[in-house]
């Protein structure tokens, strides 16, 4: 009943909102379209703007369908200017609950006052968002930590009431990933299913408010370092499920174009920046933030820190196995290489694609959508586009899209949106090749021999002591099955050869412990 009055509340606001001709212009002529027509006559929201419509539809459905809307508002070369302004108001505008709520919330997950917490506490939200909302404060000292007084700190607070409306949306999803499957050859192709089971987890896991102050903490251990990229401290004594006390980040959202302008910031090295820090956290870590819309991103004004990025909320964040890196880089080179039988072998190798599949086939099929693209600067370029003509081709040979590469597909679509707005001159795929190639040579190369037995050294030296006890044991078990086997006088002659090997392979043992242990530290000395 629940999924029932769901459903009537979607088609109530699509009514609403005047998006019902979306729904008529997709049935064939018929009763259904004509009733529909009839039903879209009565709408009373058919006077409002139609981005505005599609705005105010998405937010009275709630926060998946604004997560909908976020990823669409980058991809302004997708849509009409007046519908990709309207989503981008989805990013920061979306109604915030209560003050008194939210101090409630606070003080009962921290389990104190918020006087006794914080010097001062700004009850009015600086940033709503779908799953929660944003308040800034400043910390007073305490006795484990002296150094927090008058800290400046922004608290995140997770939404009271969104598990049950996003599970009843989840389960929506799943009923219509099922019934396309069931009529759609690609909907089986494209493992539906599969995808809205991995959207689903990654959601749950959003809502888990000590798992994205991990996953922050995480990305801030690789970038530390790092002159591109900022990402906030967690407070750890103050971080719970559904209230997190982080450092406050001063920037400018990245969406504000004119204001960074007029600041002076370079958007040129800012896009190619951008890329780069996307395939750092692809390639070299296998752990990145996917959920890169600009509500999430600013840039830093700070002198000390001017023109950084700076990234937040951590809630959905993708991660990739060494061999899932090692494919796609492969494949990444062969196609700024435009080695295109290279990556239908690739595609032939990981399975992806049936064993029985003509590579021939696949890369003349491959090389007619990519190549008309290169050589072009990002503005001639749609990488939604040549995704959407490579998934018209992919049907021919029955290409299995998996599931783990999805939030990867998408946080790629919107780093592109995001440098496109930056600069449309840039070109995605010179910017990002000499990263790959590096990562490559790191991981295949001589360097990757050499980490990989750097890594092993301890190990080894755990092991290499104990060879040879380890072959005299071996070689006490072959003896005594040769006695049993052979009898005592084909024991003697065995021992007597058995002895000798044993000399040897003991010594040649130590020898080679010996040489392996000196060049490990050799090669240590050398790599520091």
């Amino acid at each position: 009943m629940r999924r029932i009055a769901r459903l009537c509340f979607i088609f109530f606001t699509a009514w609403r909102y005047g998006l019902l001709p979306l729904l008529r212009d997709i049935l064939k002529p018929g009763i259904s379209r004509g009733c529909l027509t009839v039903i879209c006559w009565t709408s009373p929201g058919g006077n409002l703007p139609r981005g505005e419509r599609i705005r105010l539809t998405l937010e009275a459905l709630g926060p998946i369908f604004v997560k909908f809307g976020q990823v669409l508002s980058t991809r302004r070369d997708l849509l009409p200017e007046d519908i990709a302004n309207e989503l981008a108001k989805l990013q920061d505008q979306v109604p915030p609950f209560s003050n008194e709520e939210s101090r409630r919330l606070i003080e009962k997950a921290i389990g104190q006052p918020i006087e006794e917490v914080f010097i001062s506490f700004d009850a009015t939200p600086v940033a709503s968002a779908s799953v929660a909302q944003v308040h800034f404060g400043v910390l007073r000292a305490t006795e484990r930590h002296p150094e927090w007084n008058g800290l400046e700190v922004a608290i995140k607070v997770l939404r009271p009431g969104i598990l049950p409306i996003i599970e009843s949306d989840i389960a929506l999803m799943y009923d219509l990933a099922k019934i396309i499957e069931k009529l759609s050859s690609d909907g089986r192709r494209l493992k539906l299913t599969e995808n809205v089971a991995e959207f689903d987890r990654h959601l749950h896991d959003e809502l888990d408010l000590m798992r994205e102050a991990a996953n922050a903490s995480q990305l801030r251990r690789y970038f530390i370092d790092s002159d591109k990229l900022m990402i906030p401290e967690m407070y750890w004594d103050l971080c719970h499920t559904n209230v997190i006390v982080m450092e406050k980040m001063n920037g400018i959202s990245i969406g504000r174009f004119d204001e960074l302008r007029a600041a002076g910031v370079d958007f040129k090295k800012l896009a190619a920046e951008g890329v780069e820090i996307f395939f750092t956290q692809v390639f070299e870590y296998g752990f990145f933030h996917a959920d890169m819309h600009p509500g999430n991103i600013m840039i830093s004004l700070e002198p000390e820190t001017f023109g950084r990025f700076i990234s937040l909320d951590f809630g959905i964040v993708g991660a990739l196995s060494e061999s899932d890196k090692n494919y796609l880089a492969l494949n990444f080179l062969a196609f700024f290489n435009r080695d295109y039988r290279r990556v239908a072998e690739l595609h032939v190798e990981s399975g992806w694609v049936p064993a029985d599949t003509r590579v021939e086939e696949l890369e003349g099929a491959v090389r007619s959508v990519c190549e008309p693209y290169f050589d072009r600067p990002l503005k001639e370029i749609s990488l939604g586009i040549v995704l959407v003509r490579l998934f018209q081709t992919s049907r021919r040979f029955k290409v299995e899209v998996q599931p783990q590469l999805s939030l990867l597909s998408k946080t790629l679509l919107n780093v592109e949106g995001l440098a496109r707005e930056l600069d449309p001159d840039l070109d995605l795929w010179q910017t990002a090749k000499p990263i790959l190639e590096k990562w490559i040579s790191k991981q295949l190369g001589w360097r990757g021999l050499l980490d990989g037995i750097k890594e092993e050294a301890p190990s080894w030296a755990k092991i290499l002591p104990t060879l040879p006890r380890l072959i005299a044991d071996a070689l006490s078990q072959t003896r005594n099955q040769t006695k049993d086997q052979n009898g005592e006088l084909d024991v003697l002659k065995a021992l007597l050869l058995e002895e000798r090997r044993t000399r040897r392979l003991v010594v040649g043992a130590l020898l080679f412990a010996g040489g392996f242990l000196a060049g490990i530290l050799i090669i240590s000395l050398r790599i520091y």
